[in-house]
């Protein structure tokens, strides 16, 4: 294809190798040219980047995974999505395979939701479009003023469970946590197997550490009397109201509910750390991903990573937005708890 009458251009958001490599292959099965951008540190840590050629009146596509650094990458993508608006792009679409901060998109105490700040950040720098890859949650879709493309992995990975591994049919399906059981059961239903669920922790995962709110609310001192205290029985903060004793939540120890002696266990998330990924490659006979996420470094460390390419469906995202054309086929025989 004529990169010049295509209409649209893909960049490279930054020059990491899973980056580039990532783009490259969408770009080959688009028939495209890789748009030629430079994306750089300075000496002071400050991102410049340097768009080489016209993108006037065009569509673009950045192409932004998100390696260990997630702050830098986030600031890469910004800054390529500002320049982009400001040469005078149609639309600046973000293909964004992991999105980073998904799993802070609830309140947690004093928290704050940074995926809805990090959606609000990406409007305001030029993004119109979005095009990303299972969602920690799919209500983060709800967070953003313009449209999203939650696209879903399992085919990719369903593909590889029932050409990889053998013997599947002696598998079973396991959900980490009751959490997960909805997406372990979408896996467990298109593979026609058992499921089984992991309930309980060792440790909680969020501790209830002294943050203020198990401090006794504030009385009303009627007496008068400055250095009067009463026991805390007969205190209330306002006259006739007495708050309920709240119970302390406890997890129960780790248990699986489901039968899975004797079977192939394979345990469905969407998302892997370095903490979890090491406990994998200490303990599991295979732990397979996608290329979504740069994991280069941990491929030489641990044999046992496989890696499943999902640029196919990222490249037809793609070509169906350029061409204004409907992505429910890239949807279909997903379910809505995938």
């Amino acid at each position: 294809m004529n990169v010049a009458k295509s209409g649209y251009r893909v960049f490279s958001a930054n020059s990491t190798t899973a980056c580039t490599e990532l783009a490259k292959k969408i770009t080959e099965r688009l028939g495209v040219e890789l748009g030629k951008s430079v994306v750089y540190q300075e000496s002071n840590r400050e991102t410049r980047v340097d768009v080489k050629e016209s993108v006037r009146g065009q569509d673009i596509f950045i192409i932004q995974t998100i390696p260990r650094d997630v702050n830098t990458a986030i600031m890469e993508l910004l800054v390529m999505a500002y320049a982009l608006k400001t040469s005078c792009a149609k639309n600046i679409i973000g293909v964004i395979p992991y999105f980073p901060y998904s799993k802070q998109c609830k309140m947690r105490k004093r928290g704050s939701i940074v995926c809805k700040l990090l959606a609000s950040m990406l409007a305001k720098a030029g993004l119109t479009h979005i095009i990303t890859m299972d969602l920690h949650q799919k209500e983060i879709q709800g967070f953003f003023s313009f449209p999203v493309d939650n696209l879903r992995a399992s085919p990719f990975l369903l593909q590889y469970i029932q050409e990889e591994i053998p013997d599947y049919r002696n598998a079973i399906i396991v959900a980490k946590s009751p959490s997960a059981a909805k997406r372990a059961q979408s896996y467990a239903e298109r593979l026609r197997l058992g499921l089984a669920v992991m309930h309980g922790e060792a440790q909680c995962s969020e501790s209830d550490m002294a943050d203020g709110r198990h401090s006794p609310p504030s009385v009303r001192n009627t007496s008068g009397h400055p250095g009067l205290e009463l026991p805390w029985k007969h205190q209330a903060p306002f006259p006739g109201i007495e708050l309920p004793i709240m119970m302390a939540k406890e997890k129960p120890p780790i248990t699986v509910v489901g039968d899975v002696g004797g079977r192939i266990a394979i345990i469905v998330d969407d998302i892997i750390d370095e903490l979890s990924g090491g406990l994998c490659c200490y303990l599991a006979s295979q732990v397979v991903v996608t290329n979504t996420v740069p994991h280069e470094v941990q491929k030489l460390q641990c044999p046992k990573i496989k890696t499943v390419d999902v640029s196919m469906i990222l490249a037809e995202a793609i070509r169906r937005i350029h061409n204004g054309e409907s992505m429910a086929y890239l949807f279909r025989n997903i379910t809505v708890d995938d």
